[in-house]
């Protein structure tokens, strides 16, 4: 077996893939770790998506391992030290779907905004209560985004359109970086970009220094109107703190397309009238799976033929006596 998929992964790309290569898939076996110890040992490549924890047991199973592709711009389900310390490639999807993650962002922020999904229900029950669902403009709202990378930028830009002021935290920017001078963006830092945005939307990357970054004492820094949204990494938030925030009024309302643990199930917040959930959808477009499947498909590809990647996290091509990154 040369390329074991164990997440929904598929399409055209793969399917050309797949007359050169030996390919297992099965959307569900993230989900059977006995199964998946079975396979691993005789694969040469890997493709997931994000529920499949590829850590350091998973690469020491997978003794014939050279790549593996991330469907995805993000890649902390994998330990990027251990594949690297081994020579294997990690490459993953860093522009393919970031448009498709900005457009729901803000379809959340609008939806929250003009209670649509309240409305919408209570209209197909039968319903006309006009005045219960008054909403709020955008135009001359600030929007603060946590987060001004890829996605975040896109949201930026199309935040401008609707006449929004924009508040940014990335302690990796300056104010001479394109996407700030581009967004018009003004950079501050958290504590002050909770205190003064009317919408907060989080596209942080999850790493040690994000971790729990949003707990009850950030959340009691933002507005009582605030709006609260995250389509970056449920893990930056401390749900239960949340969950008391929207309680408790200390913020007026939130959507999240991400959650700790996924599938969430039901929960606190399924029940609240203020919260808007979708089951981490953001980057799932028809136009945007394309483009992951075909950029993904090449890489891996290009890896086993033993050529390099393009989009890769730690190095381009494999290393049979370990890494090459310099660490």
């Amino acid at each position: 077996m040369d390329i074991l998929i164990t997440e929904n992964v598929d399409g055209p790309a793969l399917a050309e893939l797949g007359k050169k290569y030996t390919i297992y898939k099965d959307a569900e076996l993230w989900k059977n770790p006995q199964k998946l110890s079975e396979l691993l040992p005789q694969t040469r490549a890997v493709i997931v998506r994000n529920q499949t924890k590829v850590n350091e047991n998973f690469i020491n199973a997978a003794k014939g391992l050279i790549v593996i592709g991330r469907a995805g711009i993000g890649y902390d389900n994998i330990d990027i030290e251990v594949a690297s310390e081994k020579g294997i490639v990690v490459c993953y999807t860093p522009e393919e779907n970031t448009l498709s993650t900005a457009e729901h962002t803000f379809t959340l922020i609008l939806a929250l905004c003009r209670k649509l999904p309240a409305a919408h229900f209570s209209t197909k029950q039968g319903g006309w209560n006009r005045m219960e669902f008054m909403g709020k403009e955008l135009y001359k709202k600030s929007l603060g985004i946590l987060g001004l990378g890829k996605i975040g930028f896109r949201v930026a830009m199309r935040a401008k359109a609707f006449g929004m002021s924009i508040n940014a935290f990335d302690n990796r920017l300056s104010n001479n970086d394109f996407v700030v001078t581009e967004s018009g963006a003004k950079l501050m830092g958290l504590d002050e970009l909770l205190r003064q945005s009317d919408i907060i939307v989080d596209h942080l990357p999850l790493n040690s220094g994000t971790l729990n970054l949003l707990d009850l004492n950030k959340f009691k820094l933002m507005k009582p109107s605030a709006l609260f949204i995250n389509t970056g990494r449920g893990e930056t938030v401390v749900e239960k703190d949340l969950k008391e925030a929207l309680k408790s009024k200390i913020i007026s309302g939130a959507a999240l397309d991400v959650r700790v643990n996924e599938p969430a199930g039901m929960d606190e917040l399924s029940n609240m009238d203020n919260v808007i959930l979708t089951p981490h959808i953001a980057g799932l477009t028809v136009e945007a799976q394309h483009k992951v499947v075909e950029s993904l498909a090449k890489d891996v590809g290009r890896v086993l033929k033993g050529e390099s990647a393009f989009n890769f996290v730690n190095f381009p091509a494999f290393v049979s006596n370990g890494r090459n990154d310099g660490k």
